[in-house]
């Protein structure tokens, strides 16, 4: 019998094979990070690039989004959403680092220890735990495990978390049962896989590289974690 830590690295090395080493995007700075991740939240992954390069060609900085009106920084991101929430929300998160590190730079998160660089971007309203791993892990090359719909939805079906689990749960217990270094390509490829076969509402079972340690997919439609 493997354990969930063995069970999760054989889920990772099987992915690897099937997709390959992923490649994210570009590296973003953590500031432009954290203002595209905040973009993200509800929207595509197409409406939040252009609702980000939207709010980069119409201010020279970070400092110019911070102190414009909020209605220019509203009608730049109109494209992403819930611009009337994400503008203030933006705004804020950029005038309170200001306010407590005198500069919009948070490389300093860099030498944190994890727990407490994590803490430090949580506190920020609109700031929960997928936003700060992102920021964490893609900008400032720590080992934080990002979990979004698919990876939550993914990894319910699969059986690597328990059912009940919350969203805000599951980062530190995923980050328990993956070996850190593989959370960098075990989370760009599950997103990968819930996005193009486990799908929410229709997953292609057959077509799924991960179908014999998968739960969901030797139990069937039956299981009841389809509606995750």
């Amino acid at each position: 019998m493997f354990s969930l830590q063995e069970r999760a690295l054989n889920i990772h090395q099987t992915l690897l094979a099937f997709y390959g080493e992923p490649i994210w995007r570009n590296p973003l700075p953590p500031v432009d990070e954290l203002v595209s991740t905040i973009l993200s939240q509800n929207t595509n992954d197409l409406n939040r690039d252009k609702a980000f390069e939207a709010l980069r060609a119409r201010f020279p900085n970070w400092e110019a989004v911070r102190d414009a009106p909020a209605s220019e920084v509203v009608e730049s991101i109109r494209v992403a959403g819930l611009a009337n929430q994400k503008g203030p929300r933006i705004q804020q998160v950029l005038a309170q680092i200001t306010s407590e590190r005198g500069s919009l730079d948070l490389s300093f998160l860099k030498d944190l220890p994890l727990e407490e660089a994590r803490a430090w971007l949580t506190r920020f309203n609109g700031v929960g735990p997928k936003t700060a791993a992102i920021v964490l892990c893609f900008s400032l090359g720590r080992l934080a495990f990002p979990v979004d719909t698919h990876v939550f939805r993914v990894t319910g079906r699969i059986g690597l978390r328990p059912e009940k689990m919350s969203v805000e749960e599951a980062h530190p217990y995923l980050e328990s049962v993956f070996p850190p270094e593989t959370y960098y390509a075990a989370h760009l490829n599950i997103i990968r896989l819930g996005r193009e076969i486990c799908q929410a509402r229709k997953p292609a079972c057959t077509a799924c590289p991960l179908q014999q340690l998968c739960d969901f997919g030797q139990n069937g439609p039956s299981n009841p974690i389809l509606a995750v």
